[in-house]
């Protein structure tokens, strides 16, 4: 009997109907771009000093300029070290008193011989911030102390798509692909609305783990949906679009941010329109590979003749019974000791482990110290994602043609120098660092695809999903510590978390060279296949194509 591969080739593998499914799953993809980095914008932190009452009175009466009140009355930088008294500490007086001199008031002040003697004092009535728009920093003033509450707020997000995945995964196995995108999506939809309006950091807190607990499995299920619409030879390239799809989300992401400086009304325009994604009910079947899976056979194939009208064709009559794409047989339950319990399999878990922390840390971690670097953070941003696009041309030409293990390591090196590189160019060679920069991020994106391509074909078939599963997992555990690592070292030195990037990118370069070259190889069956990999003869190419792009699409 006819497999569903078999009935696409008849009826199109990639033609009318799927091109449609794939341009609105396109969107979904591009929409998940503000929960995974849209902290750049959302907690965009000003330059900020404290509010001293009657500072502004004695300004005004003065007749001050800007310039003139932060050097009458705020602490100079560095004097507790870099700018922190300046932005967390004020004068300990009475502005309020009367008679003091507009030209030095500090002056006023008896038993006190200078500046540097004058106590300090907490900025127990709130800061003042030099943006004149908005975001969850300067609402709940999350600047000195609270600091920290920032990394909290990405840190949270990502800890829900590490708990969201595994559940999210389940459910799209157990109850299909299209009631589970619907469920996230209008989860992901209400709890981003509610975000938009959090009375309190806590509350905000909340609804956005909520939404990372939804949307990056919702993202996922959107990619195996489609995937599995397609025929064996698209699958490989719709995949990649799928995530180009996202990139695309960066760069519309950036304008909307630049046009909506305020944080409430920016998660709100970026979370409406999801709810126009509650009409895949309508515009989009269950898969039928999940449908065949599930023995349910005549409504796959009612889908399949929904497919191939859309398609301005029809099944052959040959072709109206189905085949499950799996023969019965034994079957081996895998276990996470099958991970580690062979040297070969072994290496590879803990190289890949190594390798999808790496590239969570360095992707995110450069996305939000471009946020801190000082510059025109939308005009950076959009010039840093479009990078992303010859990474993903180059990706595509290369993995085929020189195989994988050469060009992995290269992006991991380029990555990891561009990184130590901005780290040390002046801040006045400013088009330099950015470009050198955006280098590093070109470089990480494509060790991003290149993971994701891998990790399915160093893993024997009954151990295939909890491999990639395991492994990937180590993406949102580097998701959850980068925040900290940006942020907090940025306080010791600027350059530092740069450092710390080059270090593990370098490392994983290196790392991904003891790694078998999977160009050109069948997947491994069975363990002994995998511990032998490193010494496998080459097949045909279309072969692997076929495996390798099953493989992509398998659900986590």
């Amino acid at each position: 009997m006819p497999t569903l591969d078999d009935i696409l080739e008849h009826i199109g593998e990639f033609d009318l109907f799927q091109k449609r499914a794939f341009f609105v799953l396109c969107l979904l993809s591009a929409s998940f771009t503000p929960i995974y980095v849209g902290v750049v914008f959302l907690g965009f932190s000003p330059e900020h000093r404290c509010l001293s009452p009657g500072v502004a009175e004695l300004s005004s009466r003065c007749g001050w300029s800007l310039e003139e009140e932060l050097n009458y009355t705020v602490p100079e930088q560095g004097r507790h070290g870099e700018s922190f008294s300046s932005q967390c500490r004020r004068y300990n007086v009475d502005w309020n008193t009367t008679g003091l001199s507009c030209t030095n008031p500090l002056e006023n002040f008896t038993g006190y011989g200078n500046r540097s003697s004058i106590p300090l004092t907490t900025c127990q009535d709130g800061w003042v911030y030099s943006s004149s728009g908005s975001s969850i920093v300067t609402k709940f003033n999350l600047v000195c102390e609270d600091s920290w509450k920032l990394d909290l707020f990405q840190s949270c997000v990502n800890t829900g798509f590490f708990i969201g995945s595994l559940s999210i995964g389940y459910i799209a196995d157990r109850f299909g692909r299209k009631l589970c995108l619907l469920i996230t999506i209008l989860v992901n939809s209400i709890s981003g609305v509610l975000m938009a309006f959090a009375p309190s950091y806590m509350w905000m807190l909340i609804y956005r783990f909520i939404q990372g607990l939804v949307s990056k499995g919702g993202w996922l299920t959107g990619y195996v949906l489609i995937t599995e619409f397609v025929g064996l030879s698209y699958r490989r390239t719709v995949g990649i679009v799928y995530q180009v799809a996202f990139s695309v989300g960066l760069l519309v992401l950036s304008a909307i941010a630049y046009m909506i400086p305020h944080w409430r009304w920016l998660q709100l325009t970026v979370t409406l329109p999801n709810f126009f994604f509650l009409l895949y009910y309508w515009c989009l079947p269950e898969s039928p590979r999940w449908l065949i899976a599930q023995q349910r056979n005549d409504k796959a194939m009612k889908i399949i003749n929904r497919i191939a009208k859309g398609n301005g064709k029809k099944v052959p009559p040959s072709l109206q019974s189905l085949n499950p794409e799996e023969e019965d047989g034994e079957k081996l339950s895998p276990s996470f000791l099958d991970l580690v319990r062979t040297p070969q399999i072994r290496k590879h878990t803990l190289i890949l482990m190594y390798t999808w922390f790496t590239s969570s840390v360095l992707y995110q971690g450069l996305i939000m110290h471009m946020g801190i670097a000082g510059g025109n953070i939308y005009l950076d941003f959009f010039y840093s994602a479009l990078v992303e696009f010859p990474a993903a041309l180059i990706l595509i030409l290369t993995v085929d043609r020189i195989g994988r293990r050469y060009p992995w390591a290269a992006a991991n090196l380029v990555a990891g120098a561009a990184c130590l590189l901005t780290a040390f160019i002046p801040d006045n060679i400013y088009w330099l660092k950015i470009t050198t920069a955006c280098l590093g991020r070109m470089g990480i994106t494509m060790c991003y695809e290149m993971v994701c391509l891998v990790n399915a074909e160093l893993y024997p078939t009954f151990l295939r999903n909890l491999g990639v599963l395991v492994c990937s997992s180590m993406c949102d555990i580097g998701g959850i510590i980068t925040p900290f690592i940006v942020y907090r070292l940025a306080e010791i030195w600027h350059e530092l978390p740069l450092v710390v990037f080059a270090v593990v990118g370098l490392i994983d370069g290196g790392l991904v060279l003891l790694l078998p070259e999977t160009k050109g190889k069948t997947l491994p069956e069975t363990i002994e296949d995998a511990e032998n990999m490193h010494r496998q003869r080459k097949c045909k190419k279309e072969v692997i194509y076929v495996h390798v792009s099953t493989t992509e699409v398998a659900p986590n």
